[in-house]
């Protein structure tokens, strides 16, 4: 068991906030790392205000840590660029050990955002550091998000034919904080959600839970991504090792 802090990028996040818990589960003494100073009070982990755009505070932050779990993300500047930074500072510490979570199908989907994950990546297993990178599936959170914003007109549209997997993002962090606790291991096998679901079938299931009245409307879309959808380019049925299902999350959310 690792007697150093683990350091947690994005530890107040909807998936870091759960490696940090079951890495206290563990009896793992915690470092997390946020670009917002440390809350007033006492806090049950150390706190490390860092600068991700420009690398500040960030090698400090590793220092003396037996690991990096890298939940931090950043749509706007890029998880190649974020992930050379954190890599980075890691090496610059001599950390022997980087976790970084990513998606599953960031090597098959042309979506953007997916493939700078795929080349974070490449950032993270040519670093020179000691690696372990975890593929996962959609969050219910993300799905409960989105259908919670397209639900606010009166009819509720959707594309049309696209399934999804999600998982819960406790189950994740549970599966990160054990990574973290171990040694590198390079790509792990990947966690998907317990289920695949029609993007409309969940959809009811939201609006049965919160007593919604909407009318269900899908359109298909045109263009590469939305074709990788139908395809379901992003799931991963051999590997539904999530228990969670997207009802019994909505249960949690009532």
């Amino acid at each position: 068991m690792a007697t150093l802090p683990i350091l947690v990028t994005g530890g107040t996040g909807t998936l870091g906030r759960h490696v940090v818990r079951h890495l206290f589960d563990r009896g793992v003494p915690v470092r997390v790392a946020s670009r917002r100073p440390a809350p007033a009070g006492p806090q049950p982990h150390e706190w490390a205000t860092v600068d991700y755009r420009s690398g500040a505070g960030l090698t400090a932050a590793v220092e003396g840590t037996s690991a990096v779990v890298h939940c931090a993300t950043n749509m706007v500047r890029g998880e190649e660029e974020l992930a050379r930074t954190v890599l980075a500072a890691a090496k610059d510490a001599d950390c022997p050990h980087v976790v970084y979570i990513s998606i599953v199908g960031v090597d098959r989907h042309p979506l953007p955002y997916y493939r700078g994950k795929l080349a974070a990546e490449r950032v993270v297993a040519d670093s020179g550091v000691g690696w372990t990178v975890l593929r996962a599936t959609q969050f219910h959170d993300l799905v409960y998000r989105i259908l919670s914003a397209l639900a606010r007109p009166p009819v509720l549209v959707l594309p049309k034919g696209v399934r999804v997997q999600p998982v819960d993002s406790g189950e994740v962090g549970a599966r990160l904080a054990e990574l973290a606790t171990g040694s590198p291991c390079g790509r792990v096998p990947d966690l998907g959600g317990p289920e695949i679901r029609e993007l409309a079938d969940l959809a009811c299931a939201y609006l049965d839970t919160f007593g919604r009245g909407r009318r269900i409307v899908n359109l298909p879309l045109a263009g590469r991504s939305y074709r990788a959808y139908r395809e379901g380019l992003h799931l991963t049925p051999e590997r539904s090792d999530g228990r969670v299902t997207f009802e019994e999350f909505l249960a949690q959310r009532r």
